[in-house]
C-alpha cells in the first residue's frame, strides 16, 4: 500500500509540474537524451552528441539547427534560455532567425556568442558582428565593423555552467549572461546591415530558427537545459 501511494504521490507532482511548465509558456528543446527536433548539416559529422544529458559540441564546424518534431519550426518574439559550459580556447554560438543551410557560417539571423578563453577576441555575451564584448590581448588590433564594449575578459568562465537568455521582442535584442545584461540592441528602421557591418548581410531581424555553432576542430563547448518561450 506504501508503494503504491509513494507512486500515486509522484504522479500527482509531475501532473502538477506539467501543468505548471504549460502555464507559464517554457518549451524544452533539448531532451537530454537524443536530438530529437535537432538537424545537423554535418559538415563534419559527429560534431553533436549527447553524454550524461548534456549536448556536447566539438570536432569542427557544423550547425545543429532546431527544426521541431514536425520539421517545421520557427520562432519571431520569444526568450531563450540555455546553461552553456566553455573549455580552453572553445568557441560556440547561438543562431536565431537563421535557415538551415548545408554548410559555412549561416548567412541569415544573427549570433550570439560563446567564447570564453579563445583567441577570437569577441567573447561571451556579444551580438556577434553587431555589438560586440570585446577582451583585447595587448597589441591585438580591433576587429571591423559593429560596436564594440572593451572589457578585461569573458563574462563568462571554462569549466563553469553559466545562465545564458536571449530575448527577442519586436526590433529589440537582450543579451544576459548569468543575469547581467551585455547587449541591448534596437535594430533601426532601414537597418542595412550590408552597409553597417563587415560583410555580415544577413544580420537583420526576420524569424526563424534556432541553431548551435560547431566552431573549428579544437574548440569543445557543452549545452544544456534549453526552452524557449514564445512572445
Amino acid at each position: 500500500m506504501k508503494t503504491r501511494r509513494t507512486l500515486f504521490a509522484s504522479l500527482a507532482l509531475f501532473a502538477l509540474s506539467a501543468s505548471l511548465n504549460a502555464q507559464d509558456g517554457w518549451i524544452s528543446l533539448f531532451n537530454g537524451k537524443d536530438l530529437t527536433g535537432w538537424k545537423s548539416n554535418d559538415e563534419v559529422p559527429g560534431v553533436f552528441t549527447v553524454e550524461n544529458g548534456e549536448l556536447k559540441v566539438a570536432g569542427g564546424r557544423a550547425h545543429l539547427f532546431h527544426v521541431g518534431q514536425d520539421g517545421k519550426a520557427s520562432f519571431k518574439n520569444f526568450e531563450l534560455k540555455l546553461k552553456v559550459k566553455t573549455t580552453e580556447g572553445g568557441n560556440s554560438g547561438v543562431y536565431f532567425h537563421t535557415q538551415f543551410q548545408e554548410k559555412g557560417w549561416p548567412d541569415a539571423g544573427y549570433e550570439c556568442q560563446v567564447n570564453s578563453t579563445h583567441t577570437d577576441p569577441k567573447k561571451t555575451g556579444s551580438l556577434y558582428g553587431v555589438i560586440n564584448i570585446l577582451a583585447l590581448k595587448q597589441g591585438q588590433p580591433e576587429p571591423k565593423g559593429g560596436k564594440h564594449i572593451k572589457v578585461p575578459s569573458a563574462p563568462s568562465h571554462d569549466g563553469e555552467w553559466f545562465d545564458y537568455v536571449i530575448r527577442v521582442e519586436g526590433k529589440k535584442i537582450t543579451l544576459t549572461v548569468n543575469g547581467k545584461t551585455t547587449v541591448e540592441f534596437t535594430e533601426p528602421e532601414g537597418w542595412d546591415p550590408a552597409k553597417e557591418l563587415n560583410n555580415m548581410p544577413g544580420r537583420k531581424l526576420s524569424e526563424g530558427l534556432i541553431a548551435i555553432q560547431g566552431h573549428d576542430p579544437k574548440s569543445v563547448t557543452y549545452y544544456k537545459d534549453i526552452f524557449i518561450k514564445p512572445l
